[in-house]
């Protein structure tokens, strides 16, 4: 019999699933395919955790996945011995069906194992989880979070002590542990009324926002000075129905926005997401709500976070309508403002440094090397930004100021290890009414840093490849631009391919070079006129990435550049998709 059938037998003859996922599997015996999704392997646990479609099996996101990884997590936590069960766990989850049982069943099989918990009485936040663990001195944290994914999406994240995501040395033995754990009975538990009695329950509330937000408002430069700026500033702000609801608008009035105008219908608290096709902000079609009600209070800006508030978009009031900031360019704004007004203070160190991406726009090392502030490159996710902090602070040699991805993720000074939407709107609100007094809108000194530093424009495609088909897709794609990397793309030679997987870099000429970064699978595709086209599989979707990077002398220009790319894209999906 094949593995995947035996394993679907066997939930449905245990005693340790409910009736209503019995009857969900039930359902199903007489579809192969989908039995053979559900289980012909377990979801892959790494640095990111856990991310899966919510459902009965163990390719799914289930209180029985949630069990048995958190039964693995406390088994490495266990190895720090008494000490670590004490400092224990921090507990947080967004707003998605099923989070909140989520958490409170990492909850029990945690105290089950005699470690402490902190788990927030509702939703929070993801950075305020980064927080907390730093603040309480826990030994690591979990997140019930899908970020942004559609609604039948959930996920398990986990942080260790330094806020920041699971270490990859950490995220191998916590998947070593879950393998000799039983998914559907090998978890320790103990209920939550039993663990309160003895101790090892504490329940996080508002006395952590607190603390939370005054880090978030000591991040603000100089909220005094542009106070006039603040007056008439109109910001419209959703929250995708996700955790930025309260924290959010709370952190923008303390900073001293007055006219702040949340949009109702997505103020409520909801993980079917009913009034965007997706909560993902990066898509300016899920603003479609906000934008009508933007135009009627005439608001300046529009604000979004995902639903576990990590990541950030806005809009700004362009003639009548509404134009999206991308990821990048809000980006390198953020970075010139923080720089400019830091100056200004003299408050900028003098080993100033910045983090980016290398999927992320070379405009920002553009500006931030015009003002002396070091720029480094790591690879794409907030983990790896975390590691070269924590480098920074072992070796004393820069203080990073700012940190950004190309995918709306941004993080302001260090408090926090992940990306940080709170901090982030209220940088971004300073930042407007500073512009504001200046006669300026965001647009406006996007167009002046253009001038400055010369033009760049980005566009990134999803080439989405679900299923098994799909990953074997994924896989042969890197496999033949590995074997035969393009020679010209758009019309424009390549001059060097970094293959970041082994960390080398190969000229046209066939010479190799060592990266100073490597482990990560990212073809980088430098061309001769200074652009780059990247291609990387997706870390948590089912998905290839292409990012076309362009400089040019005006913005036709890096339009056509884009345009002109396309068409190796349109050859990738010809034989790939």
């Amino acid at each position: 019999m094949v593995s995947y059938i035996k394993e679907y037998i066997r939930w449905l003859d245990s005693d340790c699933i409910t009736d209503e996922e019995r009857r969900e599997l039930a359902a199903i015996k007489e579809n192969d395919s989908e039995i053979k999704s559900r289980f012909f392997r377990p979801l892959e646990f790494g640095t990111a955790g856990l991310r899966g479609i919510m459902g009965a099996g163990i390719n799914r996101m289930n209180t029985h996945v949630v069990k048995q990884t958190t039964q693995g997590l406390a088994e490495l936590i266990l190895r720090g011995g008494g000490e670590a069960a004490k400092r224990g766990v921090v507990i947080c989850h967004d707003c998605r069906k099923n989070s909140r049982e989520f958490a409170l069943e990492a909850a029990e099989v945690m105290a089950g194992n005699g470690i402490f918990v902190r788990i927030f009485e509702d939703l929070r936040p993801t950075p305020e989880l980064s927080f907390a663990i730093r603040h309480y001195g826990a030994i690591a944290g979990i997140n019930i979070t899908a970020s942004h994914n559609p609604k039948e999406y959930n996920g398990y994240k986990v942080y260790w002590e330094d806020g920041a995501q699971l270490p990859p040395e950490h995220a191998e033995k916590v998947a070593a542990a879950m393998a000799g754990i039983d998914v559907l009975c090998g978890a320790k538990h103990m209920p939550l009324e039993e663990a309160e009695k003895q101790g090892l329950v504490e329940v996080l509330g508002e006395e952590t926002d607190e603390r939370f937000l005054s880090k978030v408002l000591e991040q603000a430069i100089a909220p005094a000075d542009v106070a006039r700026g603040f007056e008439d500033l109109k910001i419209a702000y959703t929250p995708f129905h996700g955790t930025g609801y309260r924290l959010v608008p709370e952190a923008l009035r303390r900073v001293g926005v007055r006219e702040l105008f949340c949009i109702p219908e997505q103020m409520q608290v909801d993980g079917s997401f009913p009034t965007v096709g997706s909560p993902n902000p990066e898509d300016a079609e899920g603003f479609e709500l906000a934008i009508k009600y933007a135009r009627q209070q005439n608001s300046d800006i529009i604000i979004g976070t995902d639903p576990d508030s990590d990541r950030l978009a806005v809009m700004a009031k362009s003639g009548g309508d509404y134009k999206m900031i991308t990821g990048n360019q809000l980006g390198v704004l953020l970075l010139s403002y923080i720089i400019e007004a830091r100056k200004r203070k003299s408050a900028l160190p003098e080993n100033a440094a910045a983090i980016k991406t290398i999927v992320s726009t070379e405009m920002a090392r553009a500006v931030a090397e015009a003002n002396g502030v070091y720029m480094t490159d790591t690879f794409t996710g907030f983990k790896f930004i975390a590691e070269k902090i924590k480098e920074f602070e072992e070796t004393g040699s820069y203080k990073v100021i700012f940190s950004f991805e190309e995918s709306i993720g941004y993080m302001v000074g260090d408090f926090v290890r992940d990306k940080d939407a709170v901090t982030g709107a209220v940088l971004v609100a300073e930042m407007a009414a500073c512009y504001r007094l200046r006669g300026m809108s965001l647009l406006d000194a996007l167009e002046e840093l253009y001038k400055r530093h010369g033009y760049y424009a980005e566009k990134t495609v999803n080439l989405v490849m679900p299923g098994l088909d799909g990953l074997e897709n994924m896989k042969r794609l890197m496999s033949s631009l590995r074997k035969a990397p393009l020679n010209t793309i758009g019309g424009r030679k390549v001059v060097r391919v970094r293959d970041y997987l082994e960390g080398t870099a190969r000229t046209a000429g066939g010479a190799r070079e060592p990266l100073p970064i490597k482990g990560s699978n990212v073809l980088y595709f430098e061309l001769e006129d200074g652009s780059s086209f990247i291609v990387r599989p997706s870390g948590t979707e089912p998905k290839i990435k292409v990012y076309n990077l362009v400089r040019g002398e005006s913005k036709e220009e890096c339009a056509e550049k884009i345009k002109a790319a396309m068409k190796e894209i349109d050859d990738i999906k010809k034989d790939y998709m």
